[in-house]
């Protein structure tokens, strides 16, 4: 089953190493892993996409809230989220093909970011889904490369993935370096 899920943390050094180790070490694969600073740079979001069953999901997320640096973690609901990932793909082209692609190009949406006689390179962005119809569609014309970001994803209206209160230890810490 496919899971996405958001992990607020502290935006320091050796974090994501130490979240990414834990899924190692449990033997699980990352399907896609995007981080960045949220509008605190204080923190991170780290939006992790994985498959697994209901039970080793579970196991992950309570080792997950169990680390140093991790301040929230959040199993995001199909329904209840939007996705988004982006692609650039680099497709050979003739003069034969490279109407078809342009077509399609348009149909979904998609950029296209570089042109050379045999070559174009597209930007596409979207859910993982559309990523993959379009990429069903090109395969056949002979892609060249391609570069995916993975998975950011958001909860849908005013739910959010709650920043950190501050505690009272911290409170006291921060008075006593005050003074």
């Amino acid at each position: 089953m496919r899971s996405v899920i958001a992990v607020y943390v502290e935006n320091k050094y050796g974090v994501l190493a130490r979240v990414s180790g834990l899924f190692m070490r449990k033997g699980f694969n990352i399907d896609s892993l995007t981080v960045g600073e949220t509008d605190d740079p204080n923190y991170s979001r780290i939006t992790i996409t994985l498959n697994g069953d209901d039970y080793a999901r579970e196991q992950l997320i309570q080792q997950l809230k169990k680390l140093h640096n991790v301040k929230r973690v959040k199993l995001l609901d199909n329904g209840q989220s939007v996705e988004r990932e982006l692609m650039l793909v680099k497709i050979r082209h003739t003069p034969e093909t490279r109407t078809e692609i342009m077509a399609a190009s348009e149909i979904y949406r998609a950029k296209i970011v570089d042109y050379s006689t045999d070559a174009l390179t597209i930007e596409v962005t979207g859910d993982p889904s559309k990523i993959e119809a379009f990429l069903e569609i090109m395969r056949p014309l002979g892609i060249i490369e391609l570069c995916r970001t993975g998975v950011v994803a958001l909860e849908r209206g005013r739910q959010m993935l709650e920043q950190p209160q501050v505690s009272e230890l911290e409170i006291e810490d921060a008075e006593e370096d005050a003074t």
